[in-house]
């Protein structure tokens, strides 16, 4: 299976940081954001990645280079704007093949166990899989809700509902079919069709999950990765 890590956008929140660093190469720890993803990527057997950069991409890819000081194998699709999640993946679908393929956001950080993803086999009539967690503060709305099939769908009134990881399976022909009036669109936009026919399958991943996009977000998670107190907000998010 191959992967995609999103890595192309301005990290506006995160300012004045991103400034000069694409957000992708702030540091958890000792490490990059990225070289984390790379490194788990790697461990599940993952060997083939596509990373797509836009804002101070020449940066990311000075760093990472072809992957090979990581095991892994780096093809980039460079866009010239951020053409947002579902552009960006539509974009660089030459670079990803026929099968199935792995997508992560660039700035979420977590233990999920991706060989799950990797090892696991996907009937042909699932479009999508989406790793959803449990509602940090700032989306206490969440996105989707999940049914008795755990197929993905969109939430009504007294439905438990999750937030999106940014982890996800999909197929190509998702993205090569969907018709947009631009090159530039989330992939929520790209999903409802399949959502609404019962193509998405979904689960909850209630363990360590952080959306690094804010300055706060990233000073508590790397107060929490050096073992300093934090106080805590919920699993998937402090």
């Amino acid at each position: 299976m191959k992967a995609m890590i999103l890595a192309a956008g301005f990290g506006e929140r995160l300012r004045p940081l991103t400034e000069k660093t694409p957000k992708p190469l702030l540091k958890v720890g000792v490490k990059p954001l990225i070289q984390y993803h790379i490194e788990r990527l790697a461990s599940a057997g993952v060997r083939e990645l596509v990373i797509n950069t836009s804002w101070l991409g020449d940066q990311i890819e000075s760093f990472l280079g072809d992957g090979s000081r990581f095991g892994v194998s780096i093809a980039w699709s460079r866009e010239a704007e951020p053409l947002d999640t579902g552009g960006g993946i539509r974009r660089a679908l030459p670079l990803l093949g026929s099968d199935p393929f792995l997508v992560i956001n660039g700035d979420v950080w977590t233990n999920y166990p991706l060989d799950s993803l990797v090892e696991r086999e996907w009937a042909d009539e699932i479009e999508a899989h989406l790793v959803l967690v449990p509602n940090p503060t700032h989306n206490p709305e969440g996105d989707f809700t999940l049914d008795s099939q755990q197929c993905i769908r969109y939430p009504l009134n007294g439905d438990e509902s999750f937030t999106f990881s940014g982890l996800s399976v999909m197929r190509p022909e998702l993205f090569a079919l969907y018709a947009s009036a631009s090159e530039k669109f989330p992939i929520r936009d790209m999903l409802t069709g399949s959502i609404k026919g019962g193509y998405v399958t979904g689960e909850v991943f209630d363990d360590t999950w952080w959306d690094v996009g804010t300055v706060e977000r990233l000073q508590a998670l790397n107060a929490l990765v050096s073992g300093k107190e934090v106080s805590p907000v919920n699993k998937a998010e402090s």
